[in-house]
């Protein structure tokens, strides 16, 4: 077997397809936190703490960095940026929330799903046949 059909058939696999998609998806789900946290949350927090831009907090590492924006200082040089730091856990913390509830609905689907009394099975044509005779037999029995 050539190694390109090898890699055709490991790559066609229901789980590297399934995975693909998943990365696809969180990459996507990702950019989405990551607006909500920036566009939405920090600018909240930063009212709340002051009126200034959280992620432009940081602490400069050497004498050298004197820009007031965290782009400007890293230019300049070596610079402790805890304000993106503390972003990035915010985006990371929203994330593992919401995968928790995800997480959670599903339980809870299975739950109900495993505490659902299961079906009867249909029973044999030929189970059927003998237990109608075997009733016949009975009634006929009791008459004599």
């Amino acid at each position: 077997m050539s190694m390109v059909q090898e890699f055709k058939e490991f790559a066609m696999k229901g789980n590297v397809v399934d995975l693909a998609v998943g990365v696809i998806i969180g990459a996507a789900f990702g950019r989405i936190v990551e607006s909500l946290v920036g566009d939405v949350f920090m600018p909240i927090v930063g009212a709340v703490i002051g009126g200034l831009d959280f992620s432009n907090y940081f602490l400069p590492l050497s004498s050298a960095v004197t820009a007031s924006s965290l782009a400007d200082a890293k230019k300049q040089g070596a610079v402790l940026a805890y304000g993106e730091f503390l972003t990035v856990t915010l985006n990371f913390l929203i994330i593992a929330f919401i995968l928790f509830l995800l997480i959670k609905g599903i339980n809870r689907m299975k739950r109900k799903e495993e505490a659902k009394p299961a079906a009867a099975p249909e029973k044999p044509e030929d189970v059927k046949l003998l237990s109608e005779i075997r009733d016949i037999l009975a009634g006929a029995s009791a008459r004599v």
